[in-house]
């Protein structure tokens, strides 16, 4: 994994926002309101926290101490091993200081409408479109290496976090569960990345020594390029980190997973003939296209094969959304 301790969060450079490779940032975020609190005590750190909304009521996750602090799915893979509550932001700092033996975990909850003030006294300079900017806090809690659609900046800001990540090539060997059950909205490996069972997922022994492995201190951040799978691990009885999300397209393109789930429905059950021969117009249409793909029709002719716009893209949504309700 590259390694830089050189940058300041008044001035990272453009190439690093869009390697396609994790970058592993020491000391990033160090100089942090936020960080600092953390460094003194789990205590200052609460309060200062409380500073931008000890009332302001926040989703939670909520497990028992059974579950190890693994957040998954339950045994019939109908549900989940833990329980989505409400509550004043507040009363989870109480239970983390208190040392509670459940699992505690508040996931992606933006800073601008929940936490107004922090983002704008912990800084980051990002030259990226509408970067969304979200706490995460909890105990020691393990989260199921996912992949993210966005690119991804986390910034740990207390306790320590290990990150395991794998290359997007690896897919096949992480053994995803279910696309349409997810615990947060992204596929996740059934794989207990701190005891695998080899023998149920045999392939992920070739998966292991391909792992890149990091933990990261207060202060330390961690680029996640898209698509990158990551479990995450909370060392410390409270760790928290602020992660900076960004896609390098516009908003109005449309999630890629929403034409996973398309072609899933249109495609992976052709015969093999007829799948070969869709893969050669998404080749040709989308994977390998360039200047030339619609180039032999006059540019005012070529619809949605033209550059996309916001225009565009509506036009195209309305057409998708009639051809799924006839």
């Amino acid at each position: 994994m590259i390694e830089r301790s050189d940058l300041s969060a008044q001035a990272l450079p453009a190439a690093l926002l869009q390697s396609t490779e994790p970058v592993l940032l020491r000391g990033l975020v160090s100089h942090w309101p936020l960080v600092q609190a953390a460094r003194r005590s789990d205590a200052d750190f609460c309060d200062y926290l409380r500073r931008f909304g000890d009332q302001t009521r926040v989703g939670l996750w909520r497990g028992a101490p059974e579950i190890g602090g693994r957040f998954f799915y339950n045994d019939r893979f109908d549900g989940f091993n833990f329980e989505r509550v409400v509550g004043p932001f507040g009363r989870l700092l109480d239970e983390l200081l208190a040392g509670s033996p459940e699992a505690l975990y508040l996931g992606s909850t933006e800073l601008d409408g929940s936490f107004p003030g922090l983002r704008e006294d912990n800084p980051l300079a990002l030259q990226v479109r509408d970067p969304l900017v979200s706490l995460w806090l909890g105990n020691r809690v393990r989260v199921p290496a996912h992949f993210d659609v966005p690119d991804n900046i986390a910034c740990v800001v207390a306790g320590r976090r290990r990150f395991t990540l794998f290359a997007p090539e690896l897919v096949d060997r992480l053994y995803i569960g279910p696309l349409d059950l997810t615990p947060a909205g992204q596929p996740i490996s059934l794989v207990d990345l701190a005891a695998p069972d080899l023998a149920r997922f045999p392939r992920f022994a070739e998966a292991l020594p391909q792992a890149q492995v990091v933990t990261l201190e207060p202060g330390d951040a961690l680029f996640i390029p898209s698509q990158w799978w990551h479990g995450v691990e909370g060392l410390d009885p409270i760790n928290a980190l602020v992660n900076f999300w960004w896609r390098q397209t516009p908003a109005y393109m449309d999630t890629p997973l929403n034409t996973l789930m398309l072609a899933l429905l249109t495609l992976r059950d052709l015969p093999p003939a007829q799948r070969q021969a869709w893969a050669n117009l998404f080749d040709h249409y989308v994977f390998q296209a360039d200047a030339q793909t619609a180039a032999h029709i006059p540019a005012a002719a070529r619809g949605v094969l033209g550059p996309l716009n916001e225009s565009l893209a509506r036009q195209l949504r309305v057409v998708l959304l009639n051809r799924l309700n006839r």
